[in-house]
């Protein structure tokens, strides 16, 4: 992960508002994230020994590749992390699009803080950062190839600030990872780390914020929540983001080329009809998904994958 500064540092954020009508579902939600990874062990040992994910079997059928080179990871039954094993393709290229982090939302502290822990102990190289966001408590990591990885926990949204206006404030503000353990971790340092996680978000690296908003916000439909610094932060249905993307590493990269790294974002709609939506949506803004009968798949003008899905 770059040493980038993260949102918010000097100066709060506030959302932008945009009309309901125009909006994506808000029942949106984010789901497992796949990378393509060259050292399958290496990577193995880092999200499943460090961050205490669990392997999960028979990932094949939810996410449709049974190859015995793809392994997916989560927490109980929930996916979040696909590693797919290509060991011909070469890293990316320093300052191309791709991923920036792959954010796991902790439902509870204690939780996140054994998690922290763990990777205190297993992998502390992998350590980059901390931040208190006034929304969430967020700490970073780069995991063995690379990838960005965030570690957080969301305030509950009657404690989240709003402006005069009624939107929602962020900010960057110092955090100590050794109080946070210290005051918050509740299991012996020998187990496994406890606690259930979600995908809160993604936040990629684009080549430019104006063909992020295009694609993001006017074709897919997801709000503009905040902007700063050559980075855009998009949700569905309130939440401070589900998405971002930044150039902060990455100005003026063009489209990806075949490279380790991130190989599918994966958003999920609450239903059918939600997805029917969608795909009328973006034939008007004139992007034409490919459909499987069960997903939409779409490329972002940097060749960023994005799956989606309904939930029911």
């Amino acid at each position: 992960m770059s040493t980038a500064p993260v949102p918010g540092q000097g100066a709060a954020v506030r959302s932008v508002a945009r009309a309901p009508h125009d909006s994506i579902a808000a029942g949106t939600g984010m789901d497992a994230v796949t990378l393509l990874v060259g050292d399958l062990d290496r990577q193995l040992r880092f999200y499943r020994d460090a961050i205490g994910l669990d392997v999960l079997p028979d990932p094949g059928e939810r996410f449709g590749d049974t190859r015995p080179d793809v392994v997916t990871l989560g927490r109980g039954t929930t996916p979040l992390v696909v590693l797919r094993h290509t060991p011909d393709l070469p890293p990316a290229q320093r300052g191309a699009a791709g991923l920036f982090h792959t954010a796991l939302l902790f439902d509870d502290r204690a939780g996140l803080a054994a998690t922290l822990a763990s990777v205190a102990q297993r992998a502390p190289e992998t350590y980059v950062g901390s931040a208190d966001h006034l929304v969430s408590l967020a700490f970073y990591l780069t995991d063995p190839e690379g990838n960005g990885v965030e570690l957080y926990w969301d305030r509950s949204r009657d404690q989240w600030q709003h402006d005069a206006d009624g939107r929602v404030v962020m900010d960057s503000l110092r955090l100590d990872p050794n109080g946070f353990v210290r005051d918050h971790l509740a299991q012996d340092l020998d187990r496994r780390p406890e606690g259930d996680a979600v995908v809160g978000h993604v936040h990629l690296q684009v080549g430019d914020v104006a063909s992020a908003r295009a694609f993001y916000v006017d074709a897919l439909g997801f709000d503009v929540t905040a902007e700063w610094h050559g980075a855009l932060f998009v949700s569905a249905g309130g939440y401070h983001h589900h998405l971002a993307m930044n150039t902060w590493n990455s100005a003026g990269a063009g489209p990806r080329a075949s490279a380790l790294g991130l190989g599918e974002v994966r958003i999920v709609v609450p239903t059918a009809d939600d997805l029917g939506a969608l795909a009328d949506r973006v034939a008007f803004a004139g992007t034409r998904p490919g459909d499987d009968g069960a997903t939409l798949l779409f490329q972002d003008p940097w060749r960023n994958v994005v799956r989606v899905s309904a939930a029911a």
